[in-house]
């Protein structure tokens, strides 16, 4: 725990959030009120997390304070694979399995996010620690704790619930009595119960994970490299055979490779028909590689403590071989932290994550001047400003009819495409804030007005400056000289004309001619 609570702490303030953050920021500083109206539309799968972190942050609203959540769940995580791996397979393997987690790349890096992914792993956790405890105490009471523990993981984000198909695994690898059976039965049956509300409403919703896209081989390749404790190099090719050998330790297997397999492959297998996978969904699958490689060298290290040298034969529980093997799993585990540092310190750089709108909002405060019209391309670009409102503070959001609080959505209600185009005939220049895939040509948006928004840039405008910062490029677009119309002058200096080249029809002129207004 000492060593995860380290590396969630380090680099924790990296300088910028990015888009999913950045919701979890804006919307836990709404009122209560706001949250609830905004979950009937979007993001009722995060509802209790946003609720959660809406106490959080009314301590301090800040990105530090954000994370924080998330490091104090995988530290709690990893004390509870350890406690995992002590209860099936002993003490030193409880610490092995815990340490392996710590220094998981994937496991820092969503330590490190303001997201509830951290939360619902740690949630599983202890609900496997809890499913042991109930199956040893065979009593009906024991079931309580477990079934009350997971179904508010699974109301965290419900896909946890896939977790429950992990325990069923087990208990028949276990080769539990019927009574057991039951108990469990009653516990998944209220899980189920309390999630169904959750699923129907979501189900309205799927829209928002409409990008995500159908799993490979490549994809499956990917998750396996970053389920183990190293995603590359030798200690990735390490750890496969380790995992092989743990298996031995059958009662631990029958825990840690249920949990390993069957969420990442149930979801793989659903995503064939609706695309719905995605890494950070079966995060708690870390738990089960890390208990299996360290039963694997627990495993390794007592056969060579069984080994003969000159003839005679070394006992596992001499002290001297208990510490040499001590010594050198220290060096083993320390050696692979190493070998990774270059993974965890790309991962606390803001570079690593999908966009930082920081950087976008202090491009903004260099480049926009008090009035200049702004364009969200898409809207969800309006981010930026939700949660760095400095470098758009005295801009005017040209597409804006209702802010995103008072509408009930993530990033405000915009303009219909008629009156947007109305808007936007009464300006000269207009900046543009867009993601890179905006830009291409052959992107065709289903959305009405992201559709106006291309088509009037494209016919009417003209791009005159561009800035690329944070994965998001700004813009400024000047409107296009009518063909064969005169040239409407505006005063030197003014910030209409303050940045366009001389031979720009809106430039000013030395001799600037009289034109009728």
């Amino acid at each position: 725990m000492a060593v995860m609570l380290a590396i969630g702490l380090w680099g924790l303030d990296r300088g910028g959030m990015w888009g999913d953050e950045s919701v979890t920021f804006q919307v836990a500083q709404r009122t209560v009120p706001q949250i609830w109206r905004l979950l009937h539309d979007v993001d009722a799968v995060h509802g209790l997390y946003y609720l959660f972190m809406h106490a959080v942050l009314a301590v301090h609203p800040g990105e530090v304070v954000l994370r924080l959540p998330s490091v104090c769940a995988a530290t709690a995580t990893a004390g509870l694979v350890a406690a995992l791996g002590v209860r099936l397979a002993g003490p030193r393997v409880g610490l092995g399995a815990g340490l392996l987690y710590a220094i998981t790349p994937m496991t820092g890096h969503y330590a490190q996010e303001g997201r509830s992914y951290a939360l619902v792993a740690a949630g599983v956790a202890w609900a496997t620690l809890l499913l042991l405890r109930a199956v040893a105490a065979a009593a009906p009471r024991a079931w309580w704790p477990y079934g009350t523990v997971l179904a508010l993981t699974c109301v965290l984000h419900e896909l946890a619930v896939l977790v429950l198909c992990a325990h069923a695994l087990t208990l028949a690898l276990l080769r539990v009595p019927r009574a057991v059976w039951r108990g469990w039965g009653r516990a998944a049956g209220v899980v189920v119960l309390v999630l169904l509300p959750l699923v129907w409403v979501s189900q309205g919703q799927s829209g928002q994970v409409a990008w995500l896209v159908t799993p490979g081989w490549d994809r499956a390749e990917r998750l396996l490299r970053n389920l183990s404790p190293g995603p590359a190099g030798v200690v990735f090719w390490a750890s496969l055979p380790l995992m092989a050998v743990g298996l031995r330790t059958r009662r631990l297997a029958a825990v840690a490779l249920p949990l390993l397999l069957a969420p990442p492959v149930i979801l793989m297998t659903v995503s064939q028909v609706r695309p719905l996978f995605h890494d950070r969904y079966v995060l708690y699958s870390v738990a089960g590689a890390s208990l299996l490689v360290a039963a694997g060298a627990a495993r390794a290290a007592g056969a060579l403590g069984r080994l003969r040298f000159d003839g005679r034969r070394v006992r596992v529980g001499g002290r001297q071989v208990r510490v040499l093997l001590g010594v050198t799993g220290v060096l083993a585990l320390t050696a692979a932290f190493v070998h990774q540092l270059p993974v965890l310190r790309q991962h606390r750089s803001a570079a690593h994550r999908p966009d930082n709108l920081a950087v976008v909002s202090a491009l903004a405060l260099r480049q926009l001047r008090p009035g200049d019209p702004v364009l969200f391309v898409p809207s969800v670009e309006r981010l930026a400003a939700l949660a760095y409102p400095k470098g758009f503070r005295q801009v005017r959001d040209i597409a804006l009819r209702e802010s995103a609080p008072r509408s009930g959505t993530l990033w405000g209600r915009e303009a219909t495409p008629a009156e947007l185009r109305h808007r936007l005939a009464s300006v000269d220049r207009v900046w543009t804030v867009a993601e890179t895939y905006a830009l291409d040509p052959r992107w065709s948006p289903r959305d009405p007005v992201e559709r106006t928004k291309r088509a009037v840039l494209a016919e009417e405008f003209t791009v005159l400056e561009e800035h690329a910062r944070g994965g998001v490029v700004l813009r400024l677009h000047v409107r296009k000289a009518p063909a064969g119309a005169p040239p409407k002058d505006h005063p030197p200096g003014s910030a209409t004309t303050a940045r366009l080249p001389a031979n720009h029809p809106a430039a000013p002129r030395a001799r600037p001619r009289p034109v009728p207004w």
